[in-house]
């Protein structure tokens, strides 16, 4: 059956004033009922969320308005924290576009999103080199699930944007710029013009 481009998908959404980049792991407490709910019936389902930039609006308590472009994420850990907090893990999948978006009486967002295209496996440009370096010393001292990645996946451009776009110190709107862009080449464009204001 042909997939329709306009067609949507129902995707309940917890918007953070953070980035989730796809291949990427992030760590989420949770404790407002709003959430608890959702990640238990995610979790008792195989079923995936959203994680949205918040562009207004609170991260805490009231309605978030979230980022028009997002990460689906799927729940790879979880624990209970001291306290009894809840703690999840979560791992980034398809990247998503928001077309709508409704609130449950209980406060959650749930979005119609369409899935955009995976992002395509270019090489990385010589011109890009220096950031691949840069990459493998990072992870050399962060550590973590990438840390140990095959030397192939240091050659695919839109892995070295993603890991890059975790690890350095950008700003939320940044980060939103490399999820939002297509073409990883011009993501890692990008990162070299930001690079001096990091320093």
């Amino acid at each position: 059956m042909a997939h329709h481009p306009a067609a949507t998908h129902s995707l309940p959404l917890f918007p953070l004033k953070a980035v989730l980049m796809p291949g990427g792991v992030m760590a989420l407490r949770v404790f407002e009922p709003r959430y608890l709910d959702m990640v238990k019936r995610c979790a008792r389902k195989g079923e995936s969320f959203g994680i949205a930039l918040i562009i207004d609006g609170p991260e805490v308590g009231g309605p978030a308005h979230p980022a028009e472009i997002g990460t689906e994420a799927r729940i790879v850990d979880f624990h209970v924290q001291p306290g009894g907090m809840l703690g999840i893990a979560v791992e980034g999948e398809r990247r998503f576009a928001v077309a709508s978006t409704a609130t449950q009486s209980d406060g959650l967002v749930v979005a119609e999103v369409r899935w955009l295209p995976p992002t395509p496996r270019i090489e990385v440009e010589p011109q890009h080199g220096f950031l691949v370096d840069l990459l493998k010393r990072m992870l050399e001292r962060a550590g973590g699930p990438h840390a140990y990645a095959e030397n192939a996946c240091f050659d695919d451009a839109g892995w070295v944007s993603c890991r890059l776009g975790e690890l350095l110190p950008l700003d939320a709107d940044q980060r939103l710029h490399l999820l939002e862009e297509d073409d990883p080449s011009l993501r890692l464009d990008a990162v070299l013009r930001w690079l001096p204001q990091l320093a």
